[in-house]
């Protein structure tokens, strides 16, 4: 029980930092925040991937190409050109890599308006530090797993990131219903998201990219919206562009 509790306090945890601090933050500037704010998230994003942190400056790249070019041979992450999940995620890697190293520059259009922390950067890339964090994930498997059969999930905890993205990638464009025709093959895959906090109403999102609230009708239920309208009222935020519907 203890294992299932850290699993899903860990999945629960990565994927408010993606989808708020690197989504709809880093990559789209749905809200603006205070140099002070942007650290605290920043940090806690780090702390929260462990092991498989994304580079909020690399993620807002990709995701900007993905939204421009979605679903054609542009697209780091389109379902449509890959036999399985596994090799769209390699790929994602290799490009989503080049941005890290700065071995290529992105287009101007793609430039810009994300959060960047070279240290916290620099520290968080390293192989010591990764694995320092899949040390301490195995540690507490250890000491906490009832039965093997509990470390089948070990391998998620140490890519937690990238397995959040790539479901969202691979799902969010080829199961579900549409809303909008917007020119790809994006799908709302389910309509109660709770599982991946709205990532996976990708043809509302694709509509809409600069809408904070990704639900749009009144069935559709996007857990992550009053999140970013508490901390708007809170003052720890402000939203910068209207909820469209």
């Amino acid at each position: 029980m203890i294992i299932l509790l850290f699993f899903l306090c860990h999945w629960f945890a990565s994927l408010f930092c993606q989808t708020f601090f690197l989504h709809r933050y880093s990559s789209h500037g749905m809200f603006v925040m205070s140099t002070k704010w942007e650290k605290f998230f920043y940090f806690v994003t780090f702390f929260a991937q462990g092991s498989s942190f994304l580079n909020p400056r690399a993620y807002a790249i990709l995701h900007r190409m993905h939204h421009t070019y979605s679903d054609t041979g542009k697209d780091p992450h389109s379902p449509h050109f890959f036999k399985d999940i596994w090799g769209m995620m390699l790929q994602t890697k290799r490009i989503y890599q080049q941005y890290v190293r700065h071995e290529v520059e992105p287009e101007d259009e793609f430039r810009g308006g994300y959060p960047e922390w070279a240290l916290l950067d620099k520290i968080a890339d390293t192989w010591v530090v990764r694995l320092g964090f899949v040390a301490g994930y195995a540690a507490f498997y250890i000491v906490f797993a009832p039965s093997f059969w509990w470390y089948l999930l070990l391998p998620v905890d140490c890519l937690m990131g990238p397995v959040q993205g790539a479901i969202v990638n691979w799902c969010g464009h080829k199961y579900g219903y549409v809303n909008f025709d917007n020119k790809d093959y994006s799908k709302n895959t389910v309509p109660w998201d709770f599982f991946l906090f709205g990532e996976l109403f990708q043809n509302n999102h694709h509509k809409s990219p600069d809408s904070p609230n990704f639900a749009k009708r009144w069935f559709e239920i996007d857990p992550v919206y009053p999140v970013v309208r508490i901390l708007g009222y809170l003052g720890v935020i402000k939203l910068s562009k209207a909820p469209a519907r």
